[in-house]
């Protein structure tokens, strides 16, 4: 008889196998016996928040009960259930007691002196599945809902989950696995059906500093007569998200149900992603992905759109900028990731268009949150920026024509007509008022930074490049995201002549501290550079 070898064994019970009547037996048995390892503490509340279920129980309590460093446990009061990760402590809590933080308190409604029901968790069945691809092994539909279903109920920990996502970047994902952790991503949070149609979305898929076009098409498409319910996300390492920029002029933090009546009513809508609960499993994701900078390409795509497909979009246009100092540095590269939004796209019943544009260099004047309303408002009342103007017409003209609302080759024009026959402001000032903020807001109520200093050119030439991550940092620097006036205002662009003296760009901070740290940023980053002639020399 050929031995079986784990790997495949693993395989088999992950494919879902027929078990033979002794297995069976077994495997009842041993839920058996998980299910008679539970006991009862006593509660002690800690006075801290954690992001994640976490309980401390007393090192021998531990022990005695087969709970090690790491295990998880099923916590059980009154008619509420939540699994939890356990750490040990020989000093923080008694025998007998269990340290429950104030997050964990506050969900199973528990208090000081209160008694809790613990118990083992069977081993997540996700974690088989999670080999299997660290192994190269392609996952079913099933299998991949498997482990969003436990990352959702907390059963997998940041370890096991940081694994997925390692061999996802390393064996990479088939068009049968995106397609379906789309799905799950999906599945795991609220849906929004407006039951009204055509309806639209557009993303970006970052690295470029300003870039505020989901302000100025927003409004466009929506006075177009398409609705456009855009959540977005907030900045991670950039100086403003759109809806960081979007809450200088109004809340942005709603349920599903109050963006389904916005959109209802006004046929647009901006608000942050993390309020409505749409695509849960993906804000989880990111926040693994972010510290190593992953973005597997799988689930780049699933991330994206999983929220277009979740929003109830149609129509979809993906803005890919390339160039030195974006995400993606060469045409091929950005091609092909144009082709598999578009492929995975039209499997999820989407019409899009992915456009790769020219990312080398910021968009808008404005890095920054009220420094980058400041471009919006001005384009959307026929001024500002001119390629923050002309981006965004661009964008949001392919969406027109791939709506059907105008012919190929219009749609730019009827966009341009949105912005100089006012429709497009109008329609932004009514999405203002709809979102609680004040519809008749002028440039000079912008909260822009009190304190300012201006950063000028050391020599004469010509500005060869400006550095989209090194201006971001600047802005940082002065307190931008969470200071809503700080970030950095540029006067000139990529070949403009300077003359010594001449302004390059103006830092804004909301105290003294943070404008003196940013000026220091500025020696650092060196975000502006001049034309260079010598690049080298050799004897």
């Amino acid at each position: 008889m050929k031995p079986v070898s784990v790997n495949e064994k693993t395989k088999n019970n992950a494919q879902g196998r027929v078990l033979s009547q002794e297995e069976k037996e077994k495997r009842e048995k041993k839920k058996e016996l998980w299910e008679k390892k539970k006991y009862i503490c006593q509660v002690k509340l800690i006075d801290i928040c954690t992001e994640k279920n976490i309980v401390v129980l007393n090192m021998e309590d531990a022990e005695d009960n087969d709970i090690y460093n790491g295990y998880r446990v099923t916590l059980h009061h009154d008619s509420k259930e939540i699994v939890s990760l356990v750490d040990l402590s020989s000093e923080m809590v008694k025998r007998g007691e269990i340290g429950l933080f104030r997050n964990v308190a506050e969900k199973l409604k528990l208090k000081d002196g209160d008694l809790l029901h613990i118990k083992h968790m069977e081993r997540p069945a996700s974690l088989d599945f999670i080999r299997m691809k660290l192994d190269g092994e392609s996952l079913t539909s099933k299998q991949i809902s498997s482990i969003i279903n436990e990352l959702m109920n907390n059963r997998l920990s940041e370890a096991e989950l940081s694994s997925f996502i390692s061999a996802v970047y390393i064996r990479g994902m088939g068009e049968d696995e995106t397609v379906a952790l789309t799905n799950a991503i999906v599945d795991s949070g609220d849906n929004l059906d407006l039951g009204v149609g055509p309806v639209a979305d557009k993303h970006c898929i970052g690295g470029v500093a300003g870039n505020r076009t989901t302000m100025v098409i927003t409004p466009i498409i929506a006075a177009s007569g398409i609705y456009m319910p855009k959540t977005s996300s907030r900045a991670i390492t950039s100086a403003a998200g759109t809806a960081d920029t979007m809450e200088v002029l109004a809340d942005v933090d709603f349920n599903i149900h109050e963006l389904k009546e916005i959109v209802t009513k006004c046929k647009g809508a901006m608000v942050w992603g993390g309020g409505t609960n749409i695509a849960a499993a993906d804000d989880k994701l990111i926040k693994l992905r972010n510290p190593m900078s992953l973005d597997p390409r799988g689930m780049l795509l699933a991330s994206i759109l999983a929220k277009k497909s979740a929003v109830g979009a149609k129509y979809v246009a993906i803005d890919i900028p390339i160039g030195r100092g974006a995400k993606i540095l060469d045409m091929p590269k950005a091609e092909a990731l144009g082709a598999d939004f578009i492929k995975i796209g039209k499997r999820l019943g989407m019409t899009m268009e992915s456009l790769i544009t020219d990312g080398a260099e910021p968009v808008g004047n404005g890095i920054g949150c009220a420094l980058e309303c400041k471009d919006v408002m001005e384009v959307l009342q026929g001024k500002g920026p001119h390629d923050l103007r002309n981006k965004s017409t661009l964008i949001a003209g392919r969406i027109l024509e791939l709506v059907g609302k105008v012919p190929e080759g219009q749609g730019r024009d009827m966009a341009e007509l949105m912005l100089t026959n006012g429709k497009a402001w109008n329609k932004m000032k009514e999405i203002i008022e709809l979102q609680g903020g004040n519809p008749n807001i002028k440039e000079g109520d912008l909260p822009i930074g009190q304190h300012k200093h201006t950063i000028t050119a050391e020599r004469a030439g010509k500005i060869s490049h400006i550095d989209n991550k090194g201006i971001n940092k600047i802005a940082r620097s002065a307190g931008a995201p969470r200071d809503k006036g700080a970030g950095v205002y540029l006067h000139r662009l990529k070949g403009d002549r300077v003359k010594e003296g001449d302004v390059l760009f103006d830092i804004y901070a909301e105290s003294e501290s943070k404008l003196d740290f940013a000026i220091k940023a500025v020696e650092v980053w060196k975000p502006v550079e001049l034309e260079k002639f010598l690049l080298g020399t050799m004897r």
